[in-house]
């Protein structure tokens, strides 16, 4: 497993300069002794560059840093917030467009492209995913633009 763990980093260690960590090897279930790879990286990092799974192994990424005010939660607030809500990457995304495309070096990136790359990878997909568990009562409400 070290060995998957040492491909991995040599595969994607390029991406440190770009604020990524790797923080290593972890057992998130002891029962069926399923491991990940633990990485953190900075809010403003492009997900597309990072797979979800590696070499049977999935990639559990955290964020360090401050977020922006738009995923800020109101601690005293009566009811809970979901602090990945899509409409919250929107905004951020319309408020900010400028930074994000200086922070990427890209010019030329369309809004999409930025809603996918700090979406976790795929908007869409965060989308529905968090649509589909707002619908079962696993994450609190929010609303769409």
């Amino acid at each position: 497993m070290f060995e998957i763990l040492k491909h991995f980093e040599t595969k994607y260690g390029s991406l440190k300069k770009k604020g990524l960590r790797i923080e290593g090897l972890s057992m998130i279930d002891p029962k069926r002794k399923k491991h990940v790879i633990m990485v953190s990286k900075p809010f403003m990092f492009d997900n597309r560059q990072l797979p979800k799974t590696y070499e049977g192994l999935d990639i559990k990424a955290k964020i360090e840093g401050d977020l922006p005010k738009e995923f800020a939660i109101k601690k005293d607030a009566p009811k809970k917030e979901y602090v990945w809500a899509p409409n919250k990457f929107e905004k951020y995304v319309d408020r900010c467009s400028e930074d994000i495309r200086k922070q990427f070096n890209n010019p030329a990136m369309t809004r999409n492209e930025m809603l996918d790359a700090l979406a976790f990878g795929s908007f869409e997909d965060h989308k529905k995913k968090s649509l589909q568990l707002m619908k079962e009562g696993k994450i609190p409400p929010f609303k769409m633009n």
